[in-house]
């Protein structure tokens, strides 16, 4: 059975590559900024605002899983990467519509709160991008494999 060359894959090349990799970039320095964040305040400021610092915490680990497989080739990996844009989009969607109708609830901004206007809406978008980038790039028949 000829196996494809993953360099060769549509799929592969398309998310690697271009508009692609910049949008890997992109949540990868996401990835970095939540977690550091959420790590900070988790490790100084917990008792303060604990939802708002688990948020965080979790929105950083959607941003690492969806880096990660946005770089990996496969249809699991695709699965996954739509799979945790679509959390992103519904958390950065609930939390900000939450934090905006109850600011009591949220003493503390999250990365999500009031659809990501700290990281300057980017939040909200990214997830967008990410979700069409990836049904513009589904595998092919040959990445099922």
């Amino acid at each position: 059975m000829a196996e494809q060359a993953p360099e060769t894959s549509r799929e592969t090349h398309g998310r690697r590559s271009g508009p692609g990799r910049v949008l890997i970039a992109v949540y990868g320095v996401f990835a970095l900024a939540a977690g550091a964040r959420a790590g900070v305040q988790i490790a100084t400021r917990f008792h303060e605002a604990p939802v708002a610092y688990l948020l965080s915490a979790f929105a950083a680990a959607v941003y690492i899983v969806a880096t990660v497989t946005l770089a990996r080739s496969g249809r699991t990996s695709h699965r996954i990467a739509v799979t945790s844009c679509t959390i992103e989009l519904l958390g950065v969607l609930a939390v900000g519509t939450y934090s905006l109708t109850d600011r009591a609830a949220f003493p503390d901004a999250t990365v999500w709160s009031s659809y990501g206007s700290g990281y300057g809406f980017v939040p909200l978008v990214l997830p967008v991008l990410g979700l069409l980038w990836l049904r513009r790039n589904r595998p092919t028949a040959a990445d099922w494999l």
